[in-house]
């Protein structure tokens, strides 16, 4: 079954929402990369850079799979520098809230294109981006409850590694990865 023209647009869109998120965490893990002691987050963003590449990768591949053509997108270049920690978790939470949105936004047009080969295809994308929303927020509120102090922001970038991988074995023990 051949992708509809519009459903074939929205899934090249979806490529390069995706290419653009792996985009911004790599332009992020390369800012905190520079800043002293920050050695978790860093490790985090270059983490979650390559699994959007990932999901980026399985998007082109579920085109071409369906005789469509996925087109790689040029990319602008992200936001490369931050005033503080937190502020790069609010922008993780904001983009991965616009991800879930796209991705909402795919399966009603899957639903109503009566496309349940990608409606099917969709659902690892709808866990993903729930995990994603959560570990984001989760994340984010541990910062807003250490605030300025540079302790409590150390030692968050000390347990970042182990949130990381609890999610991700999470991930594996459920198959969704």
């Amino acid at each position: 079954m051949l992708l509809s023209e519009r459903m074939l647009n929205a899934l090249n869109e979806q490529v390069k929402i995706e290419a653009e998120s792996s985009q911004i965490y790599l332009a992020v893990a390369s800012w905190l990369e520079t800043q002293p002691g920050l050695e978790g987050y860093t490790e985090f963003f270059y983490k979650q850079s390559d699994e959007e590449r990932h999901h980026m990768l399985k998007f082109i591949h579920y085109i071409n799979d369906r005789d469509g053509h996925a087109i790689i997108p040029a990319l602008v270049m992200p936001q490369n520098n931050y005033s503080q920690v937190i502020d790069v978790f609010r922008d993780f939470l904001k983009n991965e809230l616009e991800v879930s949105q796209s991705i909402n936004d795919l399966v009603e047009l899957a639903l109503n294109e009566k496309d349940y080969l990608t409606f099917k295809f969709l659902q690892w994308y709808l866990d993903e981006q729930l995990e994603e929303e959560k570990m984001a927020k989760t994340i984010l509120e541990k910062l807003e409850l250490v605030g300025n102090d540079r302790g409590g922001v150390y030692q968050l970038d000390k347990d970042i590694v182990s949130l990381r991988k609890k999610v991700s074995e999470t991930k594996e023990e459920s198959g969704a990865e």
